[in-house]
């Protein structure tokens, strides 16, 4: 459990753990399979219990629940030792609880939140920066409306995609260390940058003292432990999202504004440059005859899905950043993916307990070979339970992101990146080796759920058809080349100006991509 706390914790993911513990008498003695639960994840927790008494349960249960879904939102553990968990009583479920000095909704200053108003208004190059609070809070419409009032472009964090439609005109998309270039650019050539639900992380601003250099910043956020904490500011506002858009959205209209989709004379001249970086820095790729690409596969899936309420999950790696460019997403909370703590084998049990929660829509975990075998054995409760959640593998043979880095930094050098069968061979070609492996048909077969391999780039819209269309679940097992790199790129510690456009690896020489000039930042 200790890699899904975290992921929750880094991720504000409501969760409640419910963890055993050996005998109370035998806790402290080092007792068999005793493992200080309580102080293990006492870092990565909202908050912990420990039981001690059996009528502390229905409080313990009801302030657990609480807290997780509260606020900033968490992971919470309850720890039971055995003999409690076997005991008996007479349970009070209208018990009261005890929480001292936790403020869920910290009250804000409504006249402190209205004066930056002018400051916004005032802006001739102002940015909204989105991030996992926003749909947290529930505040995608808010947003939306404080965007069209204001004519503010909206760029996205990870976490944050489907808070602004995407196919909106002023959506950014998302920015960051593979996000949009235009994102990134409009972000920090702002000269207000107004963070809704954001924690400033390093994947998003790279050399964080170069991030935004220009700018004033509003933040708001409702962690007052996120406040200053990477990224100093100048309007801090430690509120809830959703109450200081509704503050904003309201004054503004009682100003006299109204929305309107696109209105790009507002600002002509930064919309003039935001449009410009947008004609020539789209998400792209190499298209290729003779193989299907990880990205050709994305575009094929939105083609076929876009119209339906699909749910998309992933796991983590290049198939995970492929998702996020090019499948737009124009509502929140249809994407679930490991942002924070990046944990490879997410997708599948998130898939999962999407479907548990939302039978009747389409969910969709899109994977890698590496990523998937994390919780490969969760097709066996695919099948045991019956849920029809769709698997599409992105099989490089590789671990995709992994040898990124070893062709941008160590000459294309493998340590442990390579997962086919080593007596297969090893193609230069990058076609398909004569003995794939590990066999996911075979695989999935014992766990029996159907499950299927193509190639050809010609099977791939049939073959995603086949997948949606299936009574149960599906594993749809896509051959792709290796040396596909996810673009662009902002090395990490790094400035949007050193972003990598065009892949880079080494000259076979045994010399490094970074000791090839300007192209790569030496400081990689």
């Amino acid at each position: 459990m200790i890699t899904p706390i975290a992921d929750a914790f880094l991720d504000s993911t409501p969760m409640v753990a419910i963890t055993a513990q050996v005998g109370s008498s035998l806790i402290g003695r080092g007792a068999f399979q005793e493992t200080d639960v309580f102080g293990m994840t006492a870092p990565i927790v909202k908050h912990s219990y420990l039981v001690t008494r059996l009528e502390d349960i229905p409080r313990i249960v009801r302030e657990a629940f609480y807290l997780a879904s509260t606020g900033r939102p968490g992971p919470v553990v309850i720890d039971v030792p055995k003999n409690l968990q076997e005991g008996r009583f007479v349970p009070d479920f209208d018990v009261e609880m005890d929480l001292p000095g936790y403020i869920s909704e910290p009250a804000c200053n409504e006249e402190t939140v209205k004066s930056v108003i002018p400051m916004i208004l005032a802006a001739e190059r102002p940015a909204v920066y989105a991030g996992g609070g926003v749909v947290s809070a529930g505040a995608s419409a808010e947003l939306l409306e404080f965007a069209e009032l204001t004519q503010i472009p909206v760029a996205t964090t990870l976490m944050g995609i489907g808070s602004m439609p995407e196919t909106h005109p002023l959506s950014l998309r998302w920015l960051g260390m593979h996000g949009a270039v235009y994102a990134n650019n409009a972000v920090n050539e702002a000269d207000l940058v107004i963070a809704l639900g954001t924690r400033f992380s390093d994947r998003v601003t790279g050399d964080v003292s170069s991030f935004c250099p220009h700018a004033a910043i509003v933040h708001v956020d409702l962690d007052a432990a996120e406040i200053n904490k990477n990224k100093k500011v100048q309007h801090p506002v430690r509120s809830d999202v959703l109450q200081i858009l509704k503050i904003w959205n309201r004054e503004l209209v009682s100003m006299g504004y109204r929305r309107k989709r696109y209105n790009p004379s507002v600002r002509p001249e930064w919309f003039r440059k935001i449009d410009a970086w947008k004609a020539e820095y789209p998400f792209s790729y190499e298209h290729r005859k003779e193989c299907i690409m990880p990205q050709q596969i994305v575009e094929e899936l939105y083609r076929q899905t876009k119209d339906r309420d699909v749910i998309l999950t992933t796991g983590v790696g290049q198939h995970q950043m492929f998702a996020a460019q090019f499948y737009p997403f124009d509502k929140p909370r249809h994407l679930a993916t490991s942002g924070g703590l990046g944990s490879m084998g997410y997708g599948l049990p998130a898939a999962m307990g999407a479907q548990v929660a939302f039978p009747d829509r389409l969910v969709i975990n899109i994977d890698g070979d590496g990523s998937v075998l994390m919780n490969i054995q969760e097709l066996a409760t695919l099948h045991v339970e019956q849920l029809p959640v769709k698997c599409i593998i992105f099989n490089n043979q590789h671990l995709g992101m992994v040898v990124q880095w070893e062709d941008l930094k160590y000459d294309s050098n493998r340590a442990q990146t390579f997962l086919a069968d080593p007596h297969a061979g090893y193609d230069p070609s990058h076609r398909v080796p004569s003995l794939i492996y590990p066999d996911f048909p075979t695989i999935c077969a014992g766990f029996g759920v159907a499950c299927e391999r193509i190639v050809d780039p010609t099977e791939l819209s049939a073959a995603i058809t086949r997948m949606i269309e299936s009574d149960g679940a599906y594993v749809l097992d896509v051959m792709i080349p290796h040396d596909v790199h996810v673009l662009p790129m902002i090395p990490g510690g790094m400035s949007y100006q050193d972003v990598v456009l065009e892949r880079i690896a080494g000259d076979g020489k045994g010399r490094k991509a970074s000791d090839l000039g300007r192209e790569l930042p030496s400081a990689l």
